[in-house]
């Protein structure tokens, strides 16, 4: 592959806008030649906004009409499946939004049947963003020594009215008030998976999730306790209902070492200890090209065949962590 990528998205939801920004970073190494979704009005604006030549009603619409390299895909969960494997019938490369699909088991699945068929990577973003990659070549150099302990947390107040009575984690994607796996399948899934990338396989200790919004059919607040592979305690925990948090906080890491510790803490990333450093970040513009460089990750690893790092097995492996949160958790949304 040396032409620049014609690739299609499918989805127009609040998402695709980061998406396609990431896209645009990378102009001259691939473009979005067309973009699908049901909400053809949706998907006309996006195409207006960012120059998209075609507009389709369903994937299957676009995969018939148009000459493509590769598929975006940005549509609702329980779409991927289906998606994914049309994709893979034409025997196009797939990056496909995390989760594969709504349970471990689909997941599983949908990797196996297509594996012959179709170069598959997750789209899992959060370990791309800057001060992760950063982070972790601190740890490949032995900045802090071994890891011994870490505590992830994530508080915000986002389904606690604001002034006006609006719920602002609703306000931003109101989907996730409908879904049965909310807080972990959406959102804490990202942070499991980084937790993976910096730390190394981890083995679920403990589990428990709870509700406490009433407008919430799933769960919005987890404790979930983890073990690395040397046996350090790993806690992460998480509530969309915390009083006095704002409503779309940053994450917060603490990795204790033998030889220092790392704090990442609003835009800061610091190391305390032999080897001391800091580094401060924008933190819009950080999340942003979490965007563009998994896109970016996705066009080298195809053109240079190699590898994706976030391919099916490795995502599988973040699944299979989530559904044990599930499970021993005890969740119900029905309660």
């Amino acid at each position: 592959m040396t032409a620049p990528l014609r690739v299609g998205l499918v989805g127009a939801g609040w998402v695709t806008a980061h998406h396609l920004a990431g896209w645009r970073a990378l102009e001259g190494q691939a473009s979005i030649v067309a973009i699908a979704d049901p909400n053809t009005a949706s998907a006309q604006a996006r195409a207006r906004e960012f120059g998209i030549p075609r507009v389709f009603a369903s994937a299957e619409e676009m995969f018939d009409a148009m000459p493509l390299d590769a598929v975006d895909v940005a549509a609702p969960r329980e779409f991927h499946a289906a998606i994914v494997r049309a994709a893979a019938h034409r025997g196009l490369a797939v990056l496909c939004q995390k989760p594969l699909a709504p349970t471990f088991a689909e997941a599983r699945a949908l990797a196996d049947e297509v594996a012959s068929r179709s170069r598959l990577m997750v789209h899992e973003n959060w370990r791309f963003r800057p001060c992760y990659r950063d982070l972790a070549g601190w740890l490949a150099e032995g900045r802090i020594g071994e890891v011994v302990q870490a505590r992830m947390t994530l508080w915000t107040s986002g389904l606690l009215p604001d002034e006006a009575g609006r719920l602002p984690a609703l306000e931003r994607q109101p989907f996730i008030a409908t879904l049965d796996r909310a807080l972990v399948m959406e959102i804490l899934i990202h942070h499991i998976d980084t937790l993976r990338f910096l730390l190394g396989e981890l083995t679920l200790v403990h589990a428990r999730l709870g509700r406490a919004s009433p407008a919430m059919r799933g769960e919005d607040r987890a404790f979930l306790s983890f073990e690395t592979a040397t046996r350090a305690p790993v806690a992460l925990m998480a509530s969309l209902t915390a009083h006095g948090r704002p409503s779309a906080p940053p994450d917060r890491l603490t990795l204790v070492g033998t030889l220092g510790t790392i704090e990442l803490e609003e835009d800061t990333l610091r190391c305390i200890g032999a080897r001391p450093a800091e580094y401060r970040y924008d933190l819009p513009a950080c999340y942003l090209a979490s965007y563009a460089a998994t896109i970016a990750h996705f066009i080298a690893s195809l053109r240079e065949a190699r590898p994706f790092e976030t391919e099916p097995a490795d995502n599988l492996r973040t699944l299979a962590l989530v559904e044990a949160a599930y499970q021993q958790g005890g969740w119900d949304s029905r309660r």
